[in-house]
């Protein structure tokens, strides 16, 4: 069986589409097809769109809905868990990334001969600035997090069972899925594609968004900050120590009126400066452990549906342990 994961947030005028694009690939995957869409507290009225239309597909599918907005990631891990296929990727809601994709990586898998296919995007049709600040970024990713990642980033991925088990054991909070996609190893392919612009709606992915997945990514996979604390600790050394100098020699050619108060002055500040810098990285780092400690479940199912092709009325699942 292969199984196709979709997170679902402010998306309600754009299921139509996304509907006719998944009757599409139902048409042409030669094997079992399910589709498992995952609401992710969207405010709009996306939830209630699916549950009228899904029992009337042509295509086996499951809807998730969460308690509330726990992220795309987080909404994307919700729908690996509850497929049943042996293959699965995960597509966005958006149609950005063009449905024929899915349909590559599923013959891409079927074949046996790699375990993780992504999109990789050669250009985009979205505005200058947007396709700068894209650059970017995930320039500033592939540097500092993981040069494997493509440069354009992964917006769309397929991969094995066995692949989807070992990263769901990955129960890390404020992580990066993509960057766990990588992490994992496993025989890897990249599919060359143009991605789209968004006809219908605009993007949730905001600079905040952006920002705090950068954050997420640089300090879940790359020990830089710490490295580059130390860098800084041994730079202001050299530099303190060549003050202390100019200090010393100043005082002795009497050039100081003050006595001490350059040498307190410079000494405070610096030290000031880097006992602030490193306070602030260490407690990130803190932070993250003491979030992990917790043991909050990563999302909360508030409800999920099956509407099996043998079970087109669809049926109300019991309670999930999560």
């Amino acid at each position: 069986m292969f199984s196709l994961v979709i997170p679902v947030y402010n998306n309600e005028n754009n299921i139509p589409l996304l509907l006719e694009a998944v009757d599409y690939l139902a048409d042409e995957i030669d094997e079992k097809f399910e589709v498992v869409f995952v609401v992710d507290g969207s405010p709009d009225n996306s939830y209630i769109v699916l549950r009228e239309q899904l029992p009337r597909a042509a295509f086996s599918s499951q809807l998730i809905a969460l308690s509330r907005n726990f992220g795309a990631f987080a909404a994307i891990r919700a729908g690996m868990e509850k497929a049943r296929g042996d293959r699965l990727a995960v597509m966005a809601a958006d149609l950005q990334e063009q449905p024929k994709l899915v349909l590559d990586m599923q013959r891409t898998l079927v074949a046996d001969e790699f375990d993780v296919v992504y999109g990789e995007r050669t250009g985009r049709k979205d505005g200058r600035l947007s396709e700068l600040l894209s650059r970017f970024f995930w320039r500033i990713y592939r540097r500092i997090v993981s040069a494997d990642i493509p440069q354009g980033g992964v917006d769309i991925f397929g991969c094995t069972s066995q692949v989807r088990d070992q990263i769901l054991k990955l129960s890390e909070r404020n992580s990066s899925l993509i960057g766990l996609l990588f992490w994992v190893g496993f025989r890897r392919k990249a599919i060359p594609y143009q991605r789209q612009k968004r006809e219908i709606g605009t993007s949730a992915w905001t600079f905040l968004k952006k920002w705090k997945y950068m954050q997420d990514s640089i300090f879940s996979f790359s020990d830089i900050p710490i490295t580059l604390l130390i860098g800084v600790g041994v730079t202001g050394s050299i530099l303190s120590t060549l003050a202390g100098l100019f200090v010393l020699t100043g005082a002795l050619l009497g050039l100081i009126t003050v006595p001490g108060y350059a040498a307190i002055m410079l000494a405070i500040l610096f030290f000031g400066t880097l006992q602030i810098l490193s306070i602030g990285v260490l407690g990130i780092y803190l932070w993250r452990v003491f979030e992990n400690t917790k043991g909050r479940p990563l999302h909360i199912v508030m409800s999920a549906l099956d509407f099996s092709i043998e079970n087109l009325e669809g049926m109300e699942m019991g309670p999930i342990d999560e």
